[in-house]
């Protein structure tokens, strides 16, 4: 595995490769009028240093943005571990109140069976007002 230095390090390259110079009219009228040619065509072509160069960059780019996003990834998923852990923690909370509440609901629903029982059933009498 490569250290951060290494990852984030481009190497550099030689980008003036000129060729040997000739002197001669002929091939300087030949260069003179292609040259308009030949330097559209290096902006496209760019020489094969530069070519190697770029690519490098955008893989060390690439490179970089990657290991990024899998520490965001990292982070992300620790996030969401914690909170998977205190919810797991809430809802264990509200089943053991739900539970409470359950058996004591069931224990007032005994108790008031056992005591309508007792006294025998309730019935609803109306109350009489101070004005009848």
């Amino acid at each position: 595995m490569e250290s951060d230095e290494e990852i984030r390090r481009v190497p550099e390259f030689g980008l003036d490769q000129a060729g040997p110079s000739t002197s001669g009219t002929s091939l300087e009228r030949a260069q003179s009028s292609s040259a308009a040619q030949a330097a559209s065509a290096r902006r496209r072509c760019r020489s094969p240093a530069d070519k190697e160069h770029r690519r490098l960059k955008r893989l060390l780019r690439n490179r970089v943005s990657a290991q990024q996003a899998r520490e965001r990834k990292k982070a992300y998923m620790s996030e969401l571990e914690v909170r998977v852990k205190d919810l797991e923690k809430r809802n264990s909370e509200l089943e053991q109140r739900l539970s409470t509440l359950q058996n004591e609901n069931q224990m007032l629903r005994q108790v008031l069976k056992n005591t309508v029982n007792r006294r025998g059933p309730v019935v609803a009498v109306p109350v009489e007002t101070a004005n009848s």
